[in-house]
């Protein structure tokens, strides 16, 4: 199960009904639809953009020295 956002109310989830299936609960903070509009509205006015890299997993470490400086 995931959860994308918070609920409004706090959740009680049964832990005994989960477990022995081997099932798990992950989330994310990102928000829905409108929250990632809301988001992308405000980069858009303003000037925030991202870059990203396509690079080969043989080079992954060349990019993480870049970023820890």
């Amino acid at each position: 199960m995931i959860l994308v956002g918070l609920p409004s109310s706090p959740l009680t989830l049964p832990a005994f009904r989960l477990v022995p299936k081997r099932r798990s609960l992950a989330g994310s903070m990102i928000g829905g639809i409108s929250k990632i509009q809301e988001m992308l509205d405000y980069c858009g006015e303003h000037g925030i953009t991202s870059d990203s890299e396509v690079i080969p997993i043989q080079k992954i470490n060349e990019p993480y020295e870049r970023i820890k400086t």
